[in-house]
């Protein structure tokens, strides 16, 4: 059916803007500036005047001679029929229109009128650009890298949407005025001033003095934005009131910042050819479109399905590095992370912080499908290097981390900072683009009226990946260039493994330099990276800590929210503290994703050590756990275990072949006479497989691996957890987290007449120090004292502080004790008492009124 088209190029307008386009495109601003000012109106911008911006960087088509034989029209999907944002799959009628845009070298250009604005309550005009060569008889799509709002992922069409409603509307606008300036509103971005010193002149939002980390996904039952919000809300009301916190909700407060893992959209499950049948925006046959006809006014049908993908997050395309990860939008709506925002910044508590964390170091290989060729620079471990030094590219990266920061973060992780590199012909070396990082660092944030810098912490290990980096890297490159800012400190990269027997006996040497210049590191034990490492240890041939506890499960939940781990990180320790929801909720962690239909197999085999330690045969037997698995047969946690760790041994011997893999399953499994080279899975005879693995093939290799995949994201969920949670262990955490923030000159370095020792031998590992509070010379308060003990590993062992500090221990008395020590606050229980591993305790001078 067609109809009159109601969307069409405003001439006039358009010329406007391509007249302002070559006006800077022609100016004496360097390449990057213009860039900078031309990638602020890249994408889709709904105006006040009910006219839509467009703007597209094609420079895949600008090369081309001939263009009499080629059409690029702006392709725009408008709902016909209200669209129900919690459905799981709908099928609409959308209204196809078509509208050319005006081709100016590199970029493409319009402004059209009819679009309608997605707004919280309604869905807006979806598109892309549709390119269309006669010649070659191809027909591809150009998506917008610099989209708001993706509700279908990164292979769907982005969404218009009223963001200058949504901003007006939020409910923390008051908050961005402290730790900001003021900026004219009614000033467009890309007429703004560009300031190259923007570090040394505009407000920077103050660090915390803690942090949470967060995976969204798994850190609230519903798995949304909106269902952490709904935690908040009640924890927040529950304050408001004076009402008590369960243990599981202790776990989630105490904390002056939040730090999220990636919420960009992430890489898609795509298979080889038509994609039509799962994929999240699927049109319907329709010969007009798919020959590329114009036709506009044409009434389409539409098959809408609700993202699913589950990631860890770091697994990103770039493009829709603005939006947010539709699979954690419960209302599919920008709006939902906004309110999450202003639900932390109104927190009855306290305003609580938000930290994003940004990925562009580097692209998934998905990207090759999304990206024109400029943006990219060749593989790596990753994917693909992103080509950071060409400056169009350079300024939209930094444009779309300016708009995901403008949904209100206070703060940035930089993911990968090492990662950032580039070869400088003039020198003839591989060298660091610190340039870029500091200019990520300084991306300016406009809220409202106000605009600001944002708290920065840098991931950056230099020079990993290289041999020996771990004891070559001095986690200082980005904090010495930027004093103000934190970097990932030694303890808590990615090897970080106190389930190891004499662990930080062995990390001694880091552990002197953290407390002597770890002031700009953040610090701790716990986080995604190295709860993961803990799950590669290989138990058979590792010295596990079994002080720690009688099982590997045991073992590393009680290393990863260790108390006296905690009580000298954060009673002690200098640096910014950080700290893992899931460790905190006794939950596993590991690095699942459903989106690798190539690599899926590969991925599932080498995550085998999660069986081992964090899943035990009472949380197997749990009717919501392990589900997919179990209906393909693998009832029994042994045998599974079994045959993943006999899947990871064929996928090595085969050099990761999945068709070379399926053939040695057959020809191994329940053949014990036959030749095998994987002893492992001939071992798995027919009296205890299953009929599934009859025959394995390829397809029923992606089936396990999928399973395995969505169950153990599944069993990573902290609310499955919540009987777990020690009372004792939270409260304790939590007085730890008051007392730091009570006492926040612990965060500076040890000075001098500071003590921090060990008494280490084969058989226990002590840590013990003093601190004196620093004062300024003309201060005439008295300086606080503190003490502190723990016990970081092995047999119980006797401790006598007065002897080791030289200290009366009348002066003294117990300010916080580890769970379960009890020893008296009278001189002679202070003179000698005993430690078990992982207790500890800080004292307090007591100073005459």
């Amino acid at each position: 059916m067609n109809t009159a088209s109601q969307i069409q190029l405003s001439e006039a307008d358009t010329q406007i803007l391509l007249d302002w386009a070559a006006q800077v495109t022609h100016s004496n601003e360097s390449y990057f500036h213009k860039g900078q000012r031309l990638a602020k109106r890249l994408g889709a911008h709904y105006r006040a005047d009910g006219l839509t911006e467009i703007g597209f960087w094609t420079p895949e088509l600008a090369g081309e001679v001939i263009q009499t034989n080629r059409d690029i029209f702006l392709e725009v999907f408008t709902p016909l029929e209200a669209v129900d944002f919690s459905a799981p799959s709908q099928t609409i009628k959308c209204r196809r229109d078509c509208v050319e845009l005006k081709q100016q070298g590199e970029f493409c250009w319009g402004v059209v009128a009819g679009m309608h604005p997605g707004t919280r309550k309604q869905m807006g005009s979806l598109y892309w650009l549709r390119y269309c060569d006669r010649l070659q008889n191809e027909i591809s799509i150009i998506r917008d890298v610099l989209a708001y709002s993706l509700p279908y992922g990164v292979f769907g069409p982005a969404e218009l949407y009223d963001m200058d409603s949504l901003q007006r509307q939020r409910t923390d606008l008051a908050y961005f005025e402290a730790h900001s300036t003021p900026l004219d509103p009614d000033q467009a971005s890309w007429e703004r001033p560009i300031l190259d010193n923007a570090n040394e002149v505009l407000p920077r939002v103050p660090a915390p003095l803690n942090i949470l980390q967060v995976h969204l996904k798994t850190a609230s039952p519903e798995g949304t934005l909106a269902g952490l919000t709904q935690v908040y809300q009640r924890l927040s009301e529950k304050i408001a009131a004076g009402e008590p916190l369960t243990a599981a909700e202790q776990n989630y407060v105490g904390y002056d910042a939040l730090q999220l893992l990636p919420i960009e959209p992430t890489i898609e499950y795509r298979l080889e050819g038509d994609n039509r049948h799962h994929e999240f925006f699927a049109i319907a046959p329709n010969e007009a479109i798919e020959t590329g006809e114009m036709a506009c006014g044409l009434e389409v049908e539409v098959t809408l399905r609700k993202a699913k993908t589950q990631n860890w997050g770091y697994d990103v395309p770039i493009l829709g590095s603005a939006a947010t990860n539709p699979t954690i939008l419960s209302s599919l709506r920008p709006d939902e992370l906004v309110d999450f925002i202003s639900t932390l910044h109104n927190f009855a508590g306290g305003p609580i912080q938000i930290i994003y964390d940004l990925v562009y170091g580097h692209a998934d290989n998905q990207s090759l499908e999304l990206l024109n060729n400029q943006y990219l620079k060749g593989p790596n471990m990753y994917g693909q290097d992103l080509n950071h030094q060409l400056p169009q590219v350079r300024a939209i990266l930094l444009e779309l981390q300016r708009r995901r920061i403008n949904s209100g973060a206070d703060g940035i992780r930089i993911d990968g900072g090492q990662d950032f590199r580039f070869f400088n012909p003039l020198s003839g070396r591989v060298e660091q683009d610190d340039a870029y990082l500091l200019a990520m660092s300084d991306v300016i944030q406009d809220i409202g009226d106000r605009q600001r810098l944002l708290f920065t912490i840098f991931e950056d290990g230099r020079p990993w990946p290289e041999e020996g980096w771990e004891n070559s890297s001095t986690y200082r490159d980005l904090i010495e260039l930027r004093p103000e800012s934190y970097q990932w400190g030694p303890l808590i990269f990615a090897h970080n493994t106190p389930t190891i027997e004499g662990f930080w006996d062995y990390k001694w040497n880091r552990i002197i330099e953290v407390m002597f210049q770890g002031d700009r590191w953040i610090t701790g034990c716990a986080n995604h990276d190295t709860v993961r490492r803990g799950n590669q240890i290989d138990a058979q041939a590792a010295a596990i800590n079994w002080h720690l506890g009688a099982t590997l499960n045991e073992v590393i939940l009680n290393a990863y929210d260790n108390p006296a781990t905690t009580l000298w990180v954060y009673g002690f320790m200098p640096g910014l503290p950080m700290d893992f929801i899931n460790s905190l909720m006794r939950a596993p962690w590991g690095f699942f994703r459903n989106t690798d239909e190539l690599y899926g197999v590969k991925v599932a085999a080498e995550e085998v050590g999660f069986l081992d330690w964090q899943i035990t045969p009472e949380l197997f037997a749990k009717p919501w756990a392990f589900r997919h698995l179990k209906q393909l047969g693998f009832e029994d946690l042994d045998f599974l275990k079994r045959f993943m760790r006999a899947l990871n041994e064929a996928m090595i011997v085969t050099d990761y072949d999945l068709q070379r893999t399926a053939d040695l399953c057959q020809r191994c499994i329940g053949n014990p006479d036959g030749v095998c080279e994987v002893k492992p899975m001939q071992e798995i005879g027919e009296s205890d497989h299953q009929a599934f693995l009859d025959h394995l093939t390829v397809p029923k290799l992606k089936t396990i691996a999928m399973a395995f995949m969505e169950d153990g994201h599944e069993t990573c969920r902290v609310s499955h957890y919540l009987d777990r949670v020690d009372s004792a262990q939270t409260e304790f955490n939590l007085a730890l987290r008051e007392y730091r923030r009570a006492h926040p000159w612990l965060r500076e370095n040890l000075q001098e007449g500071d003590r921090f020792n060990r008494l280490s031998n084969e058989e226990h590992t002590i840590f013990y120090g003093l601190r004196t509070e620093p004062l300024e010379d003309e201060s005439d308060q008295t300086p606080e004292q503190i003490v502190m003990v723990t016990h970081m590993g092995g047999e119980p062992t006797t401790i006598t502080l007065g002897d080791w500090l030289q200290l009366d221990l009348s002066e003294w008395r117990v300010a916080i004790a580890t769970p379960g020590l009890d020893i008296g606050q009278t001189e002679d229980a202070l003179k000698i008492f005993e430690l078990k591993d992982s207790q500890g305790l800080v004292l307090e001078r007591i100073f005459d009124e």
